[in-house]
């Protein structure tokens, strides 16, 4: 944010600062500090609120610009998600218990309890491919 002052980057200085203002409610709420993942939701949900918003924004190509840029800031927050290749690979060990689960639902919950035990970043896209490539379904 300091950066973003200096250089008097508007845009940045403004998102950075809301997304600091909403982590720092979080914590007022919860009486304490937050956890790092608790802070990142913050942010993801802020990256979602903005993506939501620029869906009804396509005719103010000025709106759209901005949208684009503030979730390209908050993004860069974000840890990245692995990759499907490295999901599928990530779900090696547990392979066997995917293709007995009795339904996707099913395959869904063992692979997400697998993967943050192994504390991954994944999106949950990628994760339903995966266990469809895994399963031999797709």
């Amino acid at each position: 944010m300091l950066a973003a002052m200096q250089a008097r980057d508007v845009v940045a200085k403004n998102i950075l600062g809301l997304a600091l203002g909403e982590i720092q409610t979080a914590e007022a709420r919860a009486n304490r500090a937050l956890g790092e993942d608790e802070a990142m939701a913050v942010v993801r949900k802020l990256v979602k609120s903005n993506e939501e918003t620029l869906g009804h924004a396509k005719d103010d190509l000025a709106r759209v610009t901005e949208l684009r840029r503030e979730i390209d800031l908050l993004s860069a927050l974000l840890p990245k998600a692995l990759s499907l290749e490295a999901v599928t690979e990530a779900l090696g060990p547990v392979a066997d218990a995917l293709r007995a689960a009795k339904s996707d639902g099913h395959a869904m919950g063992v692979a997400m309890k697998h993967l943050k035990a192994s504390g991954a970043v994944v999106e949950s896209a990628s994760v339903q491919e995966a266990i469809k490539k895994v399963r031999g379904t797709s």
